[in-house]
């Protein structure tokens, strides 16, 4: 299909979708706005049907016109038609046995990386943050949702899946393999640095992770530390409600985050003073590649003046999707309601801005080859060197509330 071919099925796909919306809108939408602008596109469909050199697909267009428009929305959100719908049960409804270990979004409309856990085929194939998967088992991501991309990255242990990848600063694909493994418990790496100052680092927030972080701070604090270094970056996967559980052991008071959207009535998740562990000094790392429940804790401690972060923008995922079939077996996975921080922000918009940022050397952003080091404690990191400097000025640290 040639460049101008694609650009009419794409123009096509928006006004059918339009134009098949229109009567829908007339009963039951009292938006005169919407309701001209779709009488438009079923103008310019109009036109297209009776003067375009040749006759439409509309079974395709349709389905392509759906596809574009929740790529209009946001990356979580994704159409299913009834053939991918049907796959998707298929595939979901046996757990997968090895994983790639990869936490995905989408950009530019296609799936890319947001982190590889550690030690996972991910990591080991050297994807990180900013790789494009153009292609996936052969299959272009351009039209394909993050939980299909995901299904397509599990499978049986071994099990080899090939990969077009665009890295970034290349412009060009580069042909590569992940080779799938079952993938190791989730755990904490902690370290000793100078003085009283603990070292932590979470890679996930799987469930069980806020106990994981529990009893590893009353351990540390047993131990003598008594000032926190807290590592969420590359920590991009997990559950939503461990990110918030993880939050309580840290603040006695204050609100954690706000979730709520259009039909959603806000929910507000509160600190608990009787669930704090750790009410000494904490200063919280954080990048692009910090995401989802990871987000929602970071953005609790800075914003209730907690203890600084130290970094990046985190990359801004935090939010709860649901999957709704349609009588056509079709599905949407749609994006119901996104989190806030307690300052306001809304997460997958704003992301979490450091109160102290440290961009990285300008050789890491203009080395498009090499593979960035993964988080570690080590005193050369430059946003360990200002959370030392941080935990180490009183003056320069926001107290406990």
């Amino acid at each position: 299909m040639s460049s101008l071919t694609k650009k009419i099925v794409v123009v096509l796909s928006v006004v059918v979708f339009g134009f098949v919306a229109v009567g829908y809108v007339r009963g039951r939408s009292s938006d005169d706005k919407a309701f001209r602008a779709l009488t438009v596109y079923g103008e310019v469909l109009d036109r297209i049907q009776r003067e375009y050199v040749d006759e439409p697909n509309l079974h395709q267009v349709t389905s392509g016109a759906l596809h574009g428009l929740f790529d209009s929305l946001d990356p979580q959100s994704s159409y299913l038609s009834p053939l991918e719908y049907k796959d998707y049960e298929e595939k979901s409804a046996a757990p997968a046995k090895a994983e790639s270990g990869l936490a995905l979004t989408k950009r530019f409309g296609y799936i890319s990386v947001i982190s590889a856990l550690p030690d996972s085929p991910g990591q080991k194939a050297g994807l990180q943050i900013g790789d494009v998967l153009e292609k996936i088992a052969g299959f272009t991501t351009g039209q394909m949702g993050i939980e299909q991309a995901q299904l397509l990255l599990s499978g049986d242990p071994g099990t080899v899946v090939k990969l077009s990848v665009i890295r970034r600063g290349k412009a060009e694909p580069q042909d590569m393999e992940i080779t799938l493994a079952k993938l190791a418990s989730p755990k904490l790496v902690e370290d000793r640095l100078e003085g009283d100052i603990a070292y932590v680092h979470v890679s996930e927030f799987q469930p069980g992770a806020a106990k994981q972080i529990r009893d590893e701070l009353v351990q540390l604090e047993h131990q003598g530390a008594h000032k926190l270094i807290l590592d969420l970056r590359a920590c991009a996967l997990g559950d939503d409600a461990e990110g918030i559980s993880a939050a309580q052991l840290f603040l006695s008071s204050g609100t954690i985050a706000t979730l709520k959207g259009q039909t959603v009535s806000p929910v507000v998740s509160a600190a608990d003073p009787a669930k704090v562990v750790w009410s000494q000094p904490v200063t919280v790392l954080m990048d692009t590649s910090t995401a989802g429940p990871a987000e929602i804790l970071a953005g609790a401690i800075a914003d209730n003046h907690r203890g600084e972060t130290v970094g990046l923008r985190t990359y801004g995922t935090a939010s709860q999707q649901k999957l709704i079939q349609l009588e056509d077996g079709s599905a949407l996975i749609l994006t119901l309601a996104n989190y806030y921080t307690p300052g306001g922000k809304e997460i997958p918009v704003d992301g979490v801005t450091p109160t102290r940022e440290v961009r990285p050397a300008i050789e890491d952003v203009t080395s498009a080859d090499e593979v960035l080091p993964p988080p570690s404690s080590s005193p050369s990191d430059p946003d360990v060197q200002k959370a030392i400097e941080i935990l180490q000025d009183p003056n320069a640290m926001r107290k406990a509330a």
